[in-house]
């Protein structure tokens, strides 16, 4: 794998993440109930990565330069590997700040230690707790969201954000190909919600969305 990011830390500490990743497999418990609630699964999968792509993270960090977002958000922190891709890329434009948000507090430990050893606490806040009420307290305008978390809440979070979105805010929806992401592709694409967007093929997809407005 390679990666454009600068710095030997995070370039070295995200190919480890990525190699630990390929073992998710033999963590894996298996597929949570139908019935289990966020909370059920995030516990039950507390040692299970779930990483973005690693083409969809150099994709993120280019987004990131190329848009210069004075606030980035993200719903799913995971182990952080989205959130290292995302914050090295504000520490290369000099400014900006991300606020990501995750459900388990095994995650959200983990996180914090690896954002630490990467060098950008400075730029990080990871909220802990269910993002319907954590990214409820961040103030906009927003300037770029990644949203991948548990996908049927995707919809759900990014309508709680919407009105703090920038003029011309990127909105990124992984894993987009999923059916479980069915409801919020069709309401990104349907123009009358407010957004352009398009479908980037990463692995199992992104959905590329920008908000114009209302």
């Amino acid at each position: 794998m390679t990666t454009t990011l600068h710095g030997p830390a995070v370039r070295g500490l995200i190919v480890r993440l990525f190699a630990e990743a390929e073992r998710d497999d033999e963590r894996s418990p298996g597929r949570p109930a139908p019935t289990a609630t966020a909370q059920e699964r995030s516990d039950l999968l507390e040692d299970v990565y779930m990483p973005i792509s690693a083409h969809g993270g150099d994709l993120l960090y280019a987004l990131v330069r190329a848009a210069r977002p004075q606030t980035v958000v993200e719903f799913g922190t995971s182990y952080g590997i989205s959130t290292l891709h995302l914050a090295a890329a504000v520490r290369d434009n000099g400014i900006g700040h991300v606020t990501t948000t995750e459900l388990s507090a095994t995650k959200v430990r983990a996180a914090r230690a690896n954002i630490e050893a990467a060098g950008l606490s400075d730029l990080v806040t990871v909220l802990e707790g269910d993002a319907l009420t954590t990214l409820g307290t961040v103030d906009g305008p927003i300037g770029l969201a990644l949203l991948d978390g548990w996908k049927e809440m995707c919809l759900p979070v990014l309508r709680l954000i919407e009105d703090r979105l920038a003029p011309g805010a990127l909105v990124v929806g992984d894993d987009s190909t999923f059916e479980s992401m069915s409801d919020y592709v069709a309401y990104v694409r349907d123009p009358g919600n407010g957004y352009v967007s398009v479908d980037f093929p990463v692995e199992d997809g992104m959905e590329l969305s920008c908000w114009t407005g209302r």
